[in-house]
Parts: C-alpha cells; sequence; structure tokens
C-alpha cells in the first residue's frame, strides 16, 4: 500500500470507528444488499490484495493501485466473502478488512456453513430457504463476468509489464520489486476467487443435496440448473493456476518468513 493510501485510511478509519455504536443500531446496507455509497472510500478493498500475497507467502507492493487494479479488488470482494456475512450490522468493518478474524474465517473450508447458515435464518417456509440458494447462485453467476472481464484486463497488463521491465535495465531494484509484487499480487487475487467460488459451489451443493433429503420442494429442480450454470462459468473462467494458500494461522503462531 502506497504512504498516500495509507494517510487516506487513517484519516477515514477514526470516523468510521466513531459512529460504530450507531451503526450496531442500523445497517450500513443499501439497495440490493450493496453497501451504502455513504461509508465507502476508493482504497476500501485495498486490503484484498493484500491478503491474498500474505496467505500465499508473497511479497506486498508499495506501488500505488491503478484503476483496473482497484476494480479488481472491488470486484473481488463479494466474490470472497461469503454471502451471509453481506447483512451484519458490523459489514463496514468487514469491508474494510479491519476484522483479522473475519479475514482468517474467509480462508476456512467448511462445506456445511452456508446450509448451517440457511437453516439458521428466519425463513418462515422451506420456500424461503430454496429462494435464498436461488437468490445467491445467481448474485455470484450475475458477477462473475464483469470481475473476469477486468481480471483479463489485468492479467494482460501485467504481461506487458513484465516484459517492460525485461527491455528496461535500468529500471531501480526497488522500482523492480515492486512491479513483480504487484503482478503477483494481482494473480494471487484472481487465484483467490477462484478458490473461494470453487468453495462456494462446493457449500451450495452440501445445502441443496441436505434440503432434497430434509425438505423436498418442486423447485429444488431450479437451484439444481442455476448451480450448473455457475460450475459452468467457473470452468471457463480459470485464469492463473490456483496456488497453495496457507491455512488461518493461531494467534500465538509466528507469521511466515518474508519471500524475497
Amino acid at each position: 500500500m502506497s504512504p498516500r493510501a495509507g494517510r487516506r485510511r487513517e484519516t477515514k478509519l477514526p470516523f468510521i470507528l466513531i459512529f460504530l455504536p450507531v451503526l450496531a443500531g442500523c445497517t450500513s446496507m443499501g439497495d440490493f444488499g450493496r453497501l451504502d455509497r455513504a461509508f465507502v472510500s476508493d482504497n476500501i478493498h485495498d486490503w484484498v490484495g493484500q491478503e491474498a500475497a500474505a496467505r500465499a507467502g508473497a511479497p506486498v507492493s508499495l506501488d500505488n493501485l491503478t484503476e483496473d487494479e482497484r476494480t479488481l479488488r472491488d470486484l473481488a470482494y463479494p466474490l470472497i466473502v461469503p454471502p451471509y456475512d453481506r447483512l451484519r450490522w458490523n459489514v463496514i468493518l468487514h469491508e474494510y478488512g479491519i476484522k483479522r478474524e473475519f479475514r482468517n474465517s474467509l480462508w476456512v473450508v467448511d462445506p456445511t456453513a452456508y446450509y448451517r447458515a440457511l437453516q439458521d435464518a428466519a425463513y418462515r417456509s422451506t420456500a424461503g430457504r430454496y429462494n435464498r440458494l436461488i437468490d445467491d447462485i445467481r448474485n455470484d453467476a450475475v458477477r462473475i463476468p464483469p470481475f473476469f472481464d477486468i481480471a483479463r484486463r489485468v492479467v494482460e497488463s501485467d504481461r506487458r509489464r513484465r516484459e517492460s521491465l525485461d527491455y528496461l535495465p535500468d529500471i531501480a531494484p526497488p522500482d523492480r520489486f515492486n512491479a513483480l509484487a504487484r503482478i503477483g499480487e494481482n494473480a494471487l487475487t484472481i487465484a483467490w476467487v477462484q478458490h473461494s467460488l470453487a468453495q462456494r459451489c462446493a457449500g451450495y451443493r452440501f445445502a441443496l443435496d441436505h434440503m432434497v433429503v430434509a425438505e423436498p420442494e418442486n423447485v429444488a429442480a431450479q437451484a439444481d440448473v442455476a448451480l450448473a450454470l455457475l460450475q459452468q462459468q467457473l470452468a471457463a473462467n480459470e485464469l492463473v493456476p490456483d496456488p497453495r494458500f496457507a491455512p488461518p494461522r493461531s494467534a500465538a503462531a509466528r507469521p511466515p518468513p518474508i519471500v524475497k
């Protein structure tokens, strides 16, 4: 993160924290489950790329984000956060990546979590749970094309950036390091989304299979079709190899060594 971005965050977060007691009694979500624009700043999701790099043991770049790189992180966030986490009162802390335990939880592989959330939700009917499942699947299907469109642009831009480094030997080592680190961050952000969506599909499948047994309804066929289409979208958008992200660390664990 650049020093300028750091200063922006330092001035923004105290304002947010002052009003947390107020947020506890209301919601920061606007229409269609989107964060209210009053709480949004340009650097709201910058941490996504940094977290992806840290989880993979890769360095973090100090260069400023390009518009495409910032958009990549903005579009990545709703595809890595579980659907049931988007309506909590403290969602603003999650959006800014302030809560470390929340960031760690994003890496937990638990295919049963989504089903449990459906069962815990205050739906009066089985149809309500099926409709929520179908809506969440279709919302992901709608978000996927814009994300991977910008992801392809970023991948192509990084390809040209790497070629430029090969032809510009006078670039100082720190600048070369930050450029290569940013290329890695971008690729790892894309990989995180691919990784998260694969896990999310597994959660949807677990929920659907168990609901078909526990609460059979004709609408289950619609959910099955929607999920199959989502999985086809994912298969068509595997842009980068899936790295081996490290498991979440406990509070007492030592951080991994810095990879140079």
